[in-house]
């Protein structure tokens, strides 16, 4: 999200909303292009709302499964790139455990869209973040967001900060002490909830070895999880964001998952509407509005 102006940021939100509408039936001019998934880590929303949003664009997709590919023989991450590319990929899309893998790239010479890098950045996860809390509000500016849970782990707390600071929030963190980072103010949780426009939380990422800082999953609900009792303190407007997948039980009441106040699957939707928007820009194509 550091590589994209504001400007940037609302010419790709006016983009996916507009995918939305009139524009949802739009194809690339090069409906034959070749995009390949290279994923890295398991994902289901990241990985097949990129590939549903490829093949409504017209592209022929390409799915890389990298325990049956030649990294299990020590092929580096540049190499597969680089074969991908020398064998007429147009684009390439990665999710990769290594934090700004990106840097390893720059020699590659097709485009590169990232699906999430360590526990770095996830900007697409941002940007439909974004689109959802614009689509509620109607602006980006001057809204107080809480991001709660694993913070120290979370590519998505380091993506939205980066944005929502830049665009006009204020945002804040609150979650188990071992679980804080550097540079990221915290806040109690219970007096969170009462000051939040949009209340996010976090997945526990015990893949990245964070486990569950001493606690069962109904202790880490009770201090930590969006419960009922809190939801019931939010602001009126307030939201419930989680950029999934979401353990119920854990991090939310499983009942408060499709609650009034949550927006959990508006996300999933909005993520297909921007990454439509992230690849017609990575081909090169101009904003719709400047197409018109």
């Amino acid at each position: 999200m550091r590589d994209l102006s504001v400007e940037d940021i609302y010419s790709i939100l006016d983009d996916a909303r507009l995918f939305n509408s009139s524009f949802k039936d739009w194809q690339l001019p090069m409906q034959k292009a070749l995009v390949a998934n290279l994923f890295f880590e398991a994902s289901t929303r990241t990985h097949f709302s990129f590939e549903s949003a490829q093949h409504q664009l017209g592209c022929q997709v390409a799915d890389f499964a990298a325990g049956a590919s030649s990294v299990t023989k020590g092929e580096t991450l540049y190499d597969t790139v680089k074969t991908f590319e020398s064998i007429g990929y147009d684009m390439v899309v990665i999710r990769h455990s290594q934090d700004e893998y990106f840097k390893e790239l720059e020699n590659i010479n097709i485009p590169i869209l990232n699906a999430g890098d360590g526990a770095g950045n996830h900007p697409t996860q941002c940007l439909l973040d974004l689109l959802t809390m614009q689509n509620e509000f109607g602006t980006l500016e001057g809204l107080n967001v809480v991001i709660c849970g694993d913070i120290l782990h979370s590519r998505v707390a380091a993506s939205d900060k980066e944005a929502l600071e830049k665009l006009g929030s204020t945002v804040r963190f609150a979650g188990p002490k071992e679980w804080e980072r550097p540079g990221y103010p915290t806040i109690d949780f219970d007096e969170a909830i009462e000051w939040a426009d949009v209340v996010m939380m976090l997945r526990i990422q015990k893949e990245r070895g964070s486990g569950m800082a001493g606690m069962t999953d109904s202790e880490y609900l009770e201090k930590y999880g969006l419960t009922k009792e809190r939801y019931a303190r939010m602001k009126d407007k307030a939201i419930v964001m989680h950029p999934a997948p979401v353990n119920r039980g854990v991090e939310i009441d499983t009942d408060l998952v499709e609650a009034e106040k949550s927006r959990i699957f508006e996300q999933m939707h909005n993520g297909m509407l921007v990454r439509k928007a992230v690849i017609k820009r990575g081909f090169g194509f101009a904003p719709f509005k400047e197409e018109k």
